[in-house]
């Protein structure tokens, strides 16, 4: 909403000398938000009013011109040199003298041009800043002003325009009227209410037969309608200037008065060729086939839900929205009918969204309106069509009110204070109420207050609370940091996840949480088969999105839309991470829906408690590309399988359990690349590459990675007990095994840890090697071993003699021979 000073000042007693700066502060302390502040342009030296006194049309050149005698308030008329023709002798002008800069630093100086002397220039509305129209001149008229008076007040060249971003609950604040009640109580200063005047009393039958079929969704509608109109009549020019501060742009002058009133009064009205009708006019639903054209020119399929202005022959404007080609004003209009109505807000609201047709008049129903000037806002605009047009009213104006009585409210006068942390006194509430406009009835602290008719979004006791703590000042109430309460800080659940993040992070992954939606479309993607347990899905009852319904039962989903999302933005080597909550299937019912009148009971809550599905908390990672960085120092290393186990790792370090990893087989692993991750004999997890289908299925690159696992799964970690710390030298060996392919790597390690004994500090894998020297379905596994005792030096017997004894267990274990 585009809100010009000198309007605003027509209507509230702006303090004197207050600045720009401080009109923006107090618009914010409204809680209306300062868009941008419009200046403006800059123009020096003499511009004035003039009057057209002759006009000569200059022959023998290649376009028009003209050689006009203008009265500028001087002794004698300035001859100025103009090629425009929209203008005539006795019409009022504006004329930049020599010596004026005009915007664009464009000079004003006498000059000699189609053989006379143009003693200044006549201007256009883009010649001075104001506008882009430049096919004629800017005409003011023939009345209203003096030849000489200064242009720059006339123009609004002094003016300054702030665009206010307005919140779908303040729709009264979409016109000068309602901004000026706000600004004049935030000042502490008077207004002038542009709606308190009385229509005259119009006499007569009323001009036109209506009826409301629909009164639940228009429960006041008015018309007047008016003759004589002169078709011809310009718009003058403080109305054509308010449009273009306000940035509307003049059509016409019925269309330009009823535009000027919606932005002064906030009532949208909508002016029909009273020609062109045919019949009563009848407000009702659309019925089936029916059609529109729209004063845009689309033609426009009807549902049972739209809302019509309908007259004899059928739909003449869609209500509240846009209004009907076939009754338009057009050039040769005289006879008017003019509509004012209060609109429901939602049907408004539904109707923009299906036809996708916004509209001034709409962004103001849809956030609702005052039903009260109705009928002010008919007479208004009837007045200036009479002053500005010649148009009469005939006959008693239509008022058909189905309204029923404002609701009041009950608040105890302490409750704003309460919520904001300030004391706000009983009177000061009563006259912040009253000042917004309500009736407020006082008995000691309770008090009934009844909204005013252009606050509809005044409806429970917490509006009114917003509305106390907006109108003192948001910036009244303090910073204050809460008390920190007792407590003994995070739970070990929150830190070992806190622990896992940092751990997975310094392990090179990115963190990319992402919606916890999914749909069965992605689930077939990654091969899941129908009778897995990750395809019983939960479904949302108000999905964000038609295509993921449900709630994810895997991390995946979301990790590898990440993934795709970065490669198809030209990254190459991605590793991201994320540890969030699933929601596996299984609920036996749904959860109620609640009354939000009251308090569910206890029979309610422990329905909606028990529809509540189980969240265990799962850690997931994907990588691709390197892992390694290629450089001067070698080729690098892409990620593989392995990565995404190390990865489960690296999470069961920080979580600090024991994990072993064995193979596996689970969609949508690769089944010889897939591992399982368990602690004890449970299955904690998997890791390994996803199948080349799924890969080909979601666009990655071939040898994708991932990992995932159940935290919630692990058990509590043991109380960390630091090592021993021996002074005596350890005796380290190697022995590299050959072990069949079937048996696991951990099972080996166990084994070699089970017989080597107590002198064992230290036993881990260094390398994996198969080639010709190993028979097929074998491979050869190496091992480090470290040997130390506690209380003494080994002797070489004694660490030979643990090395053969671990060597020897994993025979027996595995079949494993030691390899020459």
């Amino acid at each position: 909403m585009r809100v010009p000073v000198s309007w605003l000042s027509e209507m509230v007693d702006l303090p004197a000398g207050i600045t720009v700066e401080e009109l923006d502060a107090a618009f914010i302390r409204l809680g209306l938000e300062v868009d941008a502040v419009h200046r403006p342009p800059v123009t020096t030296g003499p511009l004035v009013v003039g009057r057209v006194l002759e006009i000569e049309e200059l022959t023998g050149f290649k376009k028009p011109i003209r050689y006009c005698q203008v009265d500028v308030g001087e002794d004698a008329p300035r001859g100025i040199v103009c090629g425009a023709r929209n203008f005539a002798v006795g019409d009022l002008v504006v004329a930049a003298l020599p010596g004026a800069v005009l915007p664009g630093d464009f000079a004003i100086a006498a000059r000699t041009t189609y053989d006379h002397v143009s003693d200044g220039m006549i201007c256009s509305v883009r010649e001075l800043g104001i506008g882009e129209d430049h096919a004629g001149i800017l005409v003011l008229g023939q009345d209203g002003y003096t030849p000489g008076t200064p242009a720059a007040g006339v123009l609004g060249l002094d003016d300054v325009v702030f665009d206010l971003e307005v919140t779908p609950d303040r729709g009264y604040a979409m016109s000068l009227r309602g901004i000026a009640r706000d600004l004049a109580a935030a000042l502490a200063v008077d207004w002038r209410d542009p709606a308190a005047l009385t229509p005259p009393a119009w006499s007569g039958e009323p001009a036109w037969q209506v009826t409301v079929a629909d009164p639940d969704r228009c429960d006041r509608f008015s018309m007047v309608a008016l003759e004589g109109l002169d078709p011809t009549a310009p718009s003058p020019w403080a109305i054509r200037r308010r449009l273009a501060q306000c940035g509307v742009r003049s059509i016409s002058l019925a269309v330009d008065v009823t535009n000027f009133v919606m932005l002064e009064l906030g009532q949208p009205m909508h002016a029909f060729d009273r020609d062109r009708l045919t019949g009563p006019i009848e407000v009702r639903l659309a019925r089936a086939g029916e059609r529109l054209t729209t004063l845009d020119g689309v033609d426009r399929a009807l549902t049972d839900d739209d809302l019509l202005i309908a007259d004899g022959s059928g739909p003449i404007g869609l209500a509240g929205v846009m209004g009907g080609a076939s009754t338009e004003i057009g050039d040769g209009t005289t006879s008017v009918l003019l509509e004012a109505a209060h609109w429901a807000p939602t049907g408004i609201s539904r109707g923009v969204r299906r036809h996708k047709l916004p509209s001034e008049a709409a962004k103001r129903f849809e956030r609702g309106t005052d039903p009260e000037v109705t009928v002010v806002a008919l007479a208004r605009a009837a007045a200036l069509l009479a002053e500005h047009g010649g148009a009469r009213v005939v006959g008693a104006p239509v008022d058909l009110d189905v309204r029923g009585p404002r609701p009041v409210i009950a608040l105890d006068a302490a409750r704003p204070g309460r919520i904001a942390g300030v004391a706000y006194p009983v009177s000061q509430v009563v006259d912040v109420l009253r000042a917004v406009g309500a009736t407020v009835d006082a008995d000691g602290a309770q008090l009934q207050v009844t909204p005013p008719s252009w606050r509809g979004d005044l409806t429970d006791p917490a509006d009114l609370v917003e509305e106390v703590v907006r109108s003192v000042g948001l910036d009244e109430i303090p910073s204050v940091l809460p008390s920190a309460p007792p407590g003994r800080g995070l739970t070990e659940r929150q830190r070992r996840r806190r622990s896992i993040g940092r751990a997975l992070a310094e392990a090179g992954y990115v963190e990319a949480p992402s919606y916890p939606f999914l749909g069965t479309t992605v689930l077939d993607d990654l091969g899941i088969p129908a009778e897995d347990e990750r395809r019983t899905l939960i479904t949302l009852r108000n999905p964000l999105s038609e295509e993921a319904p449900a709630l994810r039962t895997t991390l995946l989903p979301g990790l590898l839309g990440s993934l795709a999302r970065n490669l198809a933005r030209g990254q190459r080597d991605v590793a991201l991470f994320e540890h969030g909550s699933v929601f596996p299937g299984g609920l036996t019912g749904t959860a109620p829906v609640p009354g939000v009148d009251a308090r569910p009971d206890d029979a309610t809550l422990a329905a909606l408690l028990g529809a509540v599905p189980v969240q265990p908390w799962h850690v997931g990672v994907v990588l691709t590309g390197h892992r390694e960085p290629r450089g001067w120092w070698g080729p690098g290393r892409p990620a593989d399988w392995a990565d995404a186990v190390q990865a489960a790792r690296v999470v069961a370090a920080a979580a600090g359990v024991e994990l072993t990893v064995r193979a596996g087989d689970l969609a949508p692993w690769h089944p010889g690349r897939c591992a399982e991750l368990l602690v004890g004999e449970q299955v904690v997890g998997h890791a390994g590459e996803l199948h080349p289908r799924v890969c080909a299925a979601l666009e990655l690159p071939a040898r994708t990675c991932a990992m995932e696992l159940d935290l919630d799964a692990l058990p509590p970690a043991g109380v960390p007990v630091g090592p021993a710390i021996s002074t005596f030298p350890p005796v380290r060996m190697d022995a590299a095994l050959v072990v069949a392919d079937g048996h696991p790597e951990a099972l080996v390690r166990d084994a070699l840890a089970a017989g080597a004994g107590e002198l064992l500090e230290d036993v881990h894998l260094f390398d994996v090697y198969t080639g010709s020297s190993i028979p097929a379905g074998s491979r050869s596994l190496a091992y480090a071993f470290t040997f130390r005792a506690a209380d003494r030096t080994l002797t070489t017997e004694e660490a030979r003699a643990a090395f053969e004894a671990a060597v020897a267990a994993a025979a027996s274990a595995t079949g494993a021979t030691l390899r020459a």
